[in-house]
């Protein structure tokens, strides 16, 4: 429990500081070149993706998102993980990232571990990069998500580190573009392996998906 406060006053420091940064940063952003995620394509690899229905207005709306994807991914086995990929062009109005940590709750999962992963030689070409691997649980259901923060060629798991990045870029760069990815892969009630197995397959999906992501999520 003292973590869990710990954490949120540091994050409410954290939301109060880029705020203050942000408001007073004047000069306009100049829109970033990059390609809409209605180009992504819907096959990676082996895998295949059907498109989610639209989110409703009003959770557009809350997560302040300028584009967004929502997708599930399978493998010919029929084995699949979920996708969800938000941009934001500018973080100056207040429409800035969310954790899933915030909106898992409020459908009803409820995180039951948490940590972090190395996925090594994302790309394909040596690039290490480190998420956050969570389990969370809705009654008898469990999934698997791992979930970065990514802007300008930068990975960074801590949202604490996101959100210092994102005032030095305020200031630096004048850039405050920004997204978020997440991968979920559900955990069968079966599995007595912690969601090893999932975890195997979320991580196969994100080093198909990692090498696609620079012109959807600019550098």
């Amino acid at each position: 429990m003292r973590n869990m406060i710990t954490r949120a006053a540091v994050l409410c420091l954290m939301l109060g500081a880029t705020t203050v940064v942000l408001a007073n940063a004047r000069k306009a952003e100049t829109p970033v070149a990059r390609t809409a995620f209605d180009a992504f394509p819907m096959t990676l690899g082996g895998w295949r993706a059907t498109i989610d229905p639209p989110m409703e207005p009003e959770v557009l709306k809350v997560l302040g998102v300028d584009d967004y994807l929502s997708r599930i991914y399978y493998k010919p086995s029929g084995a699949a993980v979920g996708l969800y990929m938000g941009y934001y062009g500018s973080q100056r109005q207040g429409d800035t990232i969310h954790s899933p940590l915030n909106c898992l709750p409020g459908a009803g999962w409820e995180p039951v571990s948490e940590g972090r992963k190395t996925i090594f030689d994302a790309d394909g070409a040596g690039r290490d990069i480190t998420v956050n691997r969570y389990i969370v649980q809705k009654g008898l259901d469990r999934q698997l998500v791992l979930y970065w923060y990514q802007s300008h060629g930068r990975v960074v798991a801590s949202e604490y580190w996101s959100r210092a990045f994102l005032i030095n870029d305020a200031i630096r760069l004048n850039r405050t573009d920004g997204s978020l990815v997440r991968v979920i892969a559900p955990i069968p009630a079966t599995a007595d392996d912690d969601g090893a197995a999932a975890e195997q397959l979320a991580e196969e999906f994100v080093r198909v998906l990692f090498p696609q992501l620079p012109s959807y999520l600019p550098n």
